[in-house]
């Protein structure tokens, strides 16, 4: 099976899903999403496959969050994708893709459901 992981590799939620993937013998593509960030149209495809909102999908607990004023119930979801794009620190990971769907793994045992 083939899986894509938006990875963190400084996020132990992160390196877990990643591990879980590789036991369950996964082709795991890894995206170091900090480093190389997801576009506004690969996000809203994302969350749209995992069937959650944008909003669902910040990383609220970050301090930038807060400092954008993003986690307001005002702010529109195409906002929030804009800051994610600008700012990656604020998209919440692990976010992982496989035929079965697309899944935000907190905590990382959700991955399975899509294994």
């Amino acid at each position: 099976m083939k899986a894509t992981i938006y990875h963190n590799p400084a996020c132990g939620t992160s390196r877990k899903t990643l591990e879980i993937l590789q036991q369950e013998g996964a082709d795991v593509t890894v995206v170091e999403y900090l480093k190389t960030p997801p576009s506004k149209d690969e996000l809203k495809r994302l969350y749209e496959r995992a069937g959650i909102s944008p909003r669902e999908g910040l990383r609220e607990k970050e301090q930038l969050a807060q400092d954008l004023d993003l986690t307001g119930g005002h702010v529109s979801d195409n906002a929030i994708l804009e800051a994610m794009v600008e700012n990656p620190i604020l998209i919440n990971r692990p976010i992982v893709e496989t035929e079965k769907g697309v899944r935000l793994c907190r905590p990382q045992e959700q991955v399975r459901d899509i294994l």
